[in-house]
């Protein structure tokens, strides 16, 4: 059985639960504002091909930006690179989490991870290991995406070895995103 078409006034409260003006949504749809106003007003039937393309976008952005920040986890937990490898171990510990966003001045410069620090533990000295600063186990920073970036495309980013996915919203980071924050989002 096929579902009725959505009326004027259900599209109209879909395209502001999506958070988008008639503007956006007509641009990202590919139409005009003007129609995009016409249909929501009722004046005008739009063709099936015209209402797919309108609820095709408004469910790709409702899943966008609900699904990254239900997912994600705030603030973002870092360390700078000049704190010890204790002051790591320590807030690692203290916050149950197993990777950290490296800083300096400001700016995310790499990654420390417990998976590193515990091969490193075979070959040092605990002590000697836990007062050497961040920078000698740095690793390469969590790609970091943009908070309109898809939830497949951050799981294909942890698919491929990242430990985590840093999320930004215009050059702040708004979030961080594991493995676990996507198969604890399935389980719900």
């Amino acid at each position: 059985m096929v579902g009725l078409p959505p009326t004027p006034a259900e599209l109209r409260a879909l395209r502001k639960k999506a958070n988008l003006t008639q503007k956006e949504l007509a641009k990202k749809a590919g139409m005009s504002q003007s129609l995009i106003a016409r249909i929501e007003a009722g004046d005008v039937d739009p063709r099936v091909s015209t209402l797919k393309k309108i609820l095709k976008v408004l469910n790709d952005v409702s899943e966008i930006r609900v699904s990254l920040k239900n997912v994600m986890h705030q603030p973002v937990i870092t360390v700078d690179a000049d704190e010890t490898i204790g002051k790591a171990v320590d807030l690692m510990w203290k916050r149950g989490i197993s990777q950290l966003p490296v800083m300096q001045e400001d700016r995310i410069i790499g990654s420390i991870k417990e998976e590193t620090i515990l091969k490193k533990l075979k070959d040092e000295n605990i002590k000697e290991l836990l007062n050497l600063t961040i920078s000698h186990l740095l690793e390469e920073s969590f790609p970091i995406v943009s908070i309109e970036t898809s939830l497949d495309e951050v799981s294909r980013l942890l698919s491929s070895g990242s430990a985590a996915v840093l999320v930004s919203e215009h050059g702040r980071m708004m979030g961080i995103i594991t493995k676990i924050d996507l198969i604890a989002k399935h389980m719900m």
